[in-house]
């Protein structure tokens, strides 16, 4: 049986979003980077914590999942930002791109439909700072159905903790008991 996937989203999980004060965590470092589409006189300027690539390849290495992005960032993730983490090129879910204005046009993340397809029946642990009850009640109706599902939702102004990466990693050991009850 595959390992689990683990989503991997990037704004509000690895890239922090500013407190009301404009400040973002201490541990993270400013990098100044060119998303595709961009010419290089327009940097965005991203926080992220070095401990962040550490902490996911403790995770990538025990086999227990098998890592993809599932960010807007989308290829970007795997040539921008996983290199400044030290974290090798990851596959992404090519996410559309919705005229969209809000993340949950129908109630819930604007992702999640295309997620659901693109994982079929497959478990999945899915890292996301901004899922809605709707989603929960998805993850909970897959699971219940066969396909192990776990959503996880860092604070968006804090992002992703190593508590909830060991709740990753103590959830993708038990799918096998899972997807056989």
């Amino acid at each position: 049986m595959r390992p689990p996937y683990l989503l991997l989203d990037i704004d509000g999980v690895l890239i922090p979003f500013p407190n009301t004060d404009g400040s973002t965590p201490a541990t993270h470092a400013r990098h100044d980077v060119v998303p595709t589409g961009r010419s290089a006189d327009n940097p965005v300027t991203i926080w992220l914590d070095p401990d962040h690539g550490d902490l996911l390849m403790d995770v990538i290495r025990t086999g227990l999942v098998t890592p993809v992005w599932c960010t807007s960032w989308r290829q970007d993730a795997t040539t921008l930002i996983g290199p400044l983490l030290g974290l090798p090129a990851l596959p992404y879910v090519d996410l559309p791109r919705p005229q969209i204005t809000t993340s949950h046009p129908n109630g819930y993340l604007w992702k999640r439909d295309h997620v659901d397809t693109w994982l079929g029946d497959a478990p999945a642990v899915w890292i996301d700072d901004d899922f809605t009850s709707l989603d929960h009640d998805w993850a909970a109706a897959r699971t219940a159905r066969g396909a192990a599902t776990l959503l996880v939702q860092p604070d968006p102004c804090v992002g992703l903790q190593p508590e909830q990466l060991t709740r990753v990693t103590t959830w993708a050991a038990q799918v096998p008991a899972i997807q056989a009850a």
